[in-house]
């Protein structure tokens, strides 16, 4: 199958101004008067007012693309070494801010659930595996998400692409969760041409099931450039646009195979297509916000949501054979673990004469984009529960120390990952269990256990796990798992419990 390939922003009415104003107004009010930490013992406001606010004073609303592939391992773009082709996200890390130290969540529904909320999935229920096709829960309603914040502070808000946060009720659905406007699929994975799970179809425009036919790397590109120019200039935009690409089944177009003929492994010859095709669409995107002249009043993110699949056990509901392609560089491990190699994505963030240049080493987490997001919006966050996200703008931006001194890399019953400076505890606990402890300066591969030698460092992390253990949320994959086994009939041979004479 082959694929298909005004005016400025300016100054924001006066309406709009009037508006941001009364928000910053309230927001230094509500700063000065707020306690500094929340129900967790975590901070609250810290940094959500802050140097994002601080920016945003006398400036207008930027828009706001936040990009996101699926699966994709570290190294695979050009800008980390690569021989995959990615000139379009490489233009944009030499020209931004590479972070080299923002992490994701292990798995897709958990960061997605993590970055929505600004709260770590242990709050939320999500800590454990991913939302299945056969699923019936989602992110609790209660929770007030990045969109319908960005909402309030007047912007438009449209998803195009990946959801995977709820789709058995439509009170899940992206539209009744803030966005304005939704195109693509629901669940974790889709045949990239069928558009279909388990033989059923998954593609949506807004909350209609809908039939098109294409490559939907493709269509997701052609749909956000149709967002741009369709936008409406005197309110800023938030597109959230989320690929599918390069998650499993590895499909492509015929012609960008023919990119990449020195690659004998079907896999990854598949593999690096799509991510290539992915960055031709980010290359329209970018087309379109010069022709509409937004792109200079436009931050750019772009990231991973987890680390590249290293274990055929996470590539999803497809059937994957053979060495798998993602290439975490000298990370440990990949998808699904705790490890460097699944949690610490390729990230970066692009916006000209706002973000300087070069490498931002501090670290950051996928829960601090909803804080720093809303703090540059001119938005308030006086209706979200208490945040784990921090407002990194400032180290994003200038290069500032990042506030953020410790990641939690998840939290589950059986297994658990802190990171507070340079040390770093895996703690495995089924039986026999294990703990591994890492000095992430020295040793970024978590190549040598140091638990033995500093016994007193693993107590320590290893009460903040227990400490935030005691806050978690039931994990709703095992309740909804729970359900399943206990309404499923006997599997047994037939006639097995038929009484004979």
């Amino acid at each position: 199958m082959t694929s298909s390939s005004q005016t400025p922003t300016g100054t924001q009415p006066k309406t709009g101004l009037q508006r941001r104003e009364l928000l910053l107004s309230a927001s230094a009010l509500v700063a000065a008067g707020a306690v500094a930490t929340g129900g967790f013992g975590l901070p609250v406001l810290r940094g959500a007012f802050g140097s994002g606010m601080a920016a945003m004073a006398a400036e207008p609303q930027p828009n706001i693309i936040h990009i996101v592939s699926d699966d994709q391992g570290w190294k695979d773009v050009g800008f980390h070494g690569s021989d995959i082709k990615t000139p379009n996200i490489d233009r944009l890390a030499e020209t931004g801010a590479e972070l080299t130290q923002f992490y994701a969540q292990p798995m897709c529904s958990q960061t997605r659930a993590a970055m929505l909320t600004g709260r770590y999935p242990l709050r939320t229920g999500f800590q454990t595996a991913v939302i299945p096709s056969g699923g019936l829960y989602g992110v609790p309603v209660d929770e007030w998400l990045l969109p319908q914040a960005l909402k309030d502070a007047g912007y438009e808000t449209a998803l195009v692409g990946k959801w995977h946060i709820g789709h058995a009720k439509p009170e899940y659905w992206p539209r009744q969760r803030g966005f304005d406007y939704f195109y693509g699929a629901m669940v974790g994975e889709i045949d990239h041409f069928k558009h279909e799970a388990h033989g059923e179809g998954d593609w949506y425009r807004n909350n209609d099931r809908i039939e098109e036919e294409g490559y939907d790397t493709t269509l997701f590109g052609n749909e956000a450039v149709k967002r741009i120019e369709e936008h409406d200039l005197s309110k800023p935009l938030y597109l959230y646009l989320a690929f599918t690409a390069p998650h499993t089944p590895y499909q492509v177009p015929d012609e960008y195979l023919d990119n990449y003929p020195e690659i004998a492994d079907t896999s990854r010859r598949t593999y690096a297509a799509m991510i290539t095709a992915m960055d031709d669409q980010i290359g329209h995107v970018l087309e379109a916000l010069d022709k509409r002249g937004m792109r200079e009043n436009t931050l750019i993110v772009f990231h991973s949501d987890n680390g590249g699949t290293r274990s055929a056990k996470f590539t999803g509901e497809s059937k994957v054979t053979g060495e798998l392609p993602p290439n975490n560089g000298s990370y440990r491990d990949g998808k699904g673990t705790i490890y460097e190699g699944g949690t610490r994505v390729v990230a970066l963030a692009n916006w000209a004469g706002k973000i300087k240049p070069g490498k931002v080493d501090g670290m950051m987490h996928v829960v601090d984009i909803y804080p720093t997001l809303v703090g540059l919006a001119g938005g308030t966050l006086d209706k979200t529960k208490p945040l784990d996200g921090l407002d990194v703008w400032g180290a994003i931006s200038e290069g500032k120390v990042s506030p953020r001194t410790e990641v939690v890399y998840n939290v589950q019953p059986w297994a658990a990952g802190v990171r507070q400076g340079d040390w770093k505890l895996v703690w495995q606990a089924l039986i026999p269990g294990t703990l591994e402890l890492f000095d992430l300066a020295a040793d970024p591969s978590e190549a040598k256990n140091l638990a033995e030698a500093n016994p007193a460092k693993v107590k320590e992390l290893q009460a903040r796990i227990a400490e935030l253990a005691a806050q978690a949320a039931p994990p709703l994959f095992m309740t909804d798992a729970f359900r399943l086994i206990l309404s499923e009939p006997p599997s047994t041979p037939e006639g097995f419990f038929e009484v004979s004479d």
